[in-house]
C-alpha cells in the first residue's frame, strides 16, 4: 500500500515516468494505479486525441510500440494503457527494445495481472531502470484484516476487529470484493462512526452468529451447544458455508493453538506478534490453550486431516458435508 501511495504521489507531483508496468497476483492494486493515471494524467478535453485503451488479446507488442510512439496532438503527453496485458505472456520480452529507448512523450501502462516477468531478463532490468516496475503480492489471510483497517482509516472511518474478522471470513482474500462492500458500507454509515458486526450483519447478510469465526471461539470455548447449533446451521446451508473453508479455518487455527503452547512469553503483544494476529483475539488462543492441551491440540490437527480428506470424497463418497463436520465435532469435543 506505502509503494502505491508513493507511485501516485509522484504522479501528482508531476514526477511521471514513461512506463509503467505493473504486474502480480494481486489484481486490486494494478488496477487502482491504471485508473489513476487513466483519470488524472490528462485534462479531459486531451483525453479524445489522446489516451487509448489497448486490450493484449487484441494486439500484438508491435502494435502496443506503434501506439507508444506517436506524438502527443496539442497536448504535453498521451497515455496508452494496455489491460489483459499477461495475454501476450509469451511475447511480452519483445517490450525491451521500445522500454530501452521510450518516447518520453508516452505514458505506457502495461497491466500485467496474475503473473509476473522474469526478474532476470531483460526486460524486468531496463523498465526498473526507465520507468516503473510495481508488484502486486497477494495477501495472506491474517494480513487482510489490517488492509481493512488502513483502508477504511484513509476515510476516516474504523471498524471493529470481529466485523474485519467476518469480511475476510466471507470473502477471503479477494481486495476488489471486500472494497465493493466497504464502498458500499460507506455509503450508509456516518463518517466516525465505527463499522460493526451488527451493520456487516444486516447490510452485508453475513450472520454474526453462525459463522467460522463463532465455531471457532465455540470450540475453543468448549461451549458445545453453542458449536452444535452453528454446524447444525451450516449443514442447512451447505453453499454458504462449504466445508472445505471450515475445516481450513478450524485446521489455521489449531496450528496456532499449538504454536501458542510453544511460546514461553504469553504476553498479549507478544502472542499477537508471533501468531500475526490481531490482540484482541489472543484471548481466543490462551482460551484454546487451557482446554486443549498440547498433546489434544496434535490430535485435533490429525483428524482435520482426516476429515479434509472425507470432504474430498475420499472414503465417505456419500456421507454429506454436515455430517462430515458433525462427526469432527464430536471427536474434536469428546
Amino acid at each position: 500500500m506505502d509503494e502505491v501511495k508513493q507511485i501516485v504521489s509522484d504522479i501528482k507531483n508531476g514526477n511521471i515516468k514513461p512506463i509503467y508496468f505493473l504486474m502480480g497476483e494481486e489484481p486490486y492494486y494494478i488496477d487502482k494505479i491504471s485508473e489513476y493515471i487513466d483519470k488524472n494524467v490528462l485534462a479531459e478535453e486531451e483525453k479524445g486525441f489522446n489516451q487509448m485503451v489497448l486490450y493484449g488479446r487484441d494486439v500484438t507488442i508491435d502494435d502496443i510500440v506503434s501506439n507508444a510512439k506517436r506524438y502527443p496532438m496539442m497536448a504535453e503527453r498521451q497515455v496508452v494503457i494496455v489491460k489483459e496485458a499477461q495475454d501476450l505472456s509469451r511475447t511480452i520480452e519483445k517490450l525491451a527494445d521500445y522500454a530501452e529507448n521510450p518516447q518520453m512523450t508516452t505514458v505506457l501502462v502495461v497491466c500485467y495481472k496474475y503473473k509476473k516477468i522474469d526478474k532476470r531478463k531483460k526486460l524486468y532490468k531496463i523498465v526498473a531502470k526507465n520507468g516503473v516496475i510495481y508488484e502486486s503480492k497477494k495477501l495472506y489471510e491474517n494480513q487482510v484484516a489490517d488492509w481493512i483497517r488502513r483502508v477504511l482509516a484513509g476515510s476516516k472511518y474504523t471498524i471493529d476487529p470481529k466485523a474485519s474478522q467476518m469480511l475476510v471470513e466471507f470473502l477471503g482474500t479477494d481486495l476488489n470484493k471486500i472494497n465493493n462492500e466497504l464502498e458500499k458500507l460507506k455509503l450508509i454509515i456516518p463518517k466516525g462512526q465505527p463499522i460493526t458486526a451488527d451493520q456487516i450483519e444486516e447490510n452485508i447478510g453475513i450472520s454474526k452468529e453462525f459463522n467460522n469465526f463463532e465455531l471457532r471461539k465455540a470450540i475453543g470455548t468448549r461451549d458445545i451447544v453453542k458449536a452444535h447449533r452453528i454446524i447444525n446451521y451450516f449443514a442447512q446451508n451447505p453453499k454458504d458455508n462449504p466445508l472445505v473453508v471450515t475445516i481450513s479455518l478450524l485446521y489455521s487455527f489449531f496450528s496456532q493453538v499449538l504454536q501458542y503452547h510453544g511460546l514461553a512469553d504469553k504476553s498479549q503483544r507478544s502472542v499477537a506478534s508471533a501468531l500475526k494476529i490481531n490482540p484482541y483475539f489472543v484471548s481466543d488462543y490462551s482460551d484454546a490453550s487451557r482446554n486443549y492441551p498440547m498433546k489434544k491440540v496434535s490430535q485435533i490437527i490429525a483428524l482435520l486431516r482426516e476429515a479434509d480428506v472425507k470432504s474430498k470424497g475420499v472414503g465417505a463418497a456419500s456421507l454429506p458435508p454436515g455430517d462430515i463436520l458433525k462427526e469432527l465435532l464430536v471427536k474434536i469435543m469428546g
